[in-house]
């Protein structure tokens, strides 16, 4: 099915959106978890203001790169394959028997941990361990589920290659 201009405009610019969300999360993620992030850490973030912001960016770059594909990019691309859109959990069952993600079950899991990482996690460093190990696991989910919509978008030619 041919994309009408404004839509394909729009997944392009998505397309640029989600790769530098996700060349920058994969950054944060190898600096900030070079080291593995332990309780110990966890308490020691109110008096050290680098780490402190690395975590910060951790859970804003995986909560921005969640959105944009789960929020913005795969609604878009379904309905550039001719699929019907609708609620979250019906386009999840769509990209997943398309490939496109490993699982629903598993997005919604990265949806409510984006949630638990944004919002719980200030009060309890037992929370925020858990719940930024947890992110850590699912980065390459991530990171998965943009290259694979990349690659299928410039098959499609809805994308043009880089140049060199």
């Amino acid at each position: 099915m041919a994309l009408e201009e404004k839509d394909k405009a729009r997944l392009q610019f998505l397309a640029r959106i989600v790769e530098k969300e996700a060349r920058h999360l994969r950054i944060t993620d190898q600096r900030f978890f070079a080291h593995p992030f332990s309780l110990q850490r966890a308490r020691q973030l109110e008096n050290d203001t680098d780490q402190a912001e690395r975590a910060d960016a951790f859970v804003a770059r995986f909560g921005r790169l969640q959105d944009s594909l789960g929020d913005k990019l795969i609604p878009l691309y379904l309905r550039g394959l001719g699929e019907k859109t609708g609620a979250a959990i019906d386009n999840l069952d769509k990209a997943e028997r398309l490939g496109v993600i490993p699982s629903s079950d598993t997005w919604l899991t990265v949806r409510k941990l984006r949630n638990q990482m944004i919002h719980e996690y200030i009060e309890d460093p037992e929370i925020l361990v858990n719940a930024l190990e947890t992110g850590h696991h699912f980065v390459p989910v991530l990171l998965e589920v943009t290259q694979t919509l990349l690659d299928d978008m410039l098959t499609r030619g809805w994308l043009t290659p880089k140049k060199a």
